[in-house]
């Protein structure tokens, strides 16, 4: 949890924590949230269909 408490607190991206940040989407990613692109109205997130 406190590695998700320093990425959410640093100013801009967490750019020293490469690795945990991937490590982080990865998790997301399996537990079924979908990244989706920036396309003007900003980056988003959203649960993968089943």
């Amino acid at each position: 949890m406190l590695t998700i408490k320093r990425m959410e607190g640093s100013d801009g991206p967490a750019v020293r924590m490469v690795n945990n940040v991937e490590a982080v989407c990865r998790a997301l990613e399996s537990a079924g949230v979908e990244f989706i692109p920036e396309n003007g109205g900003g980056a988003r997130v959203r649960l993968r269909k089943k």
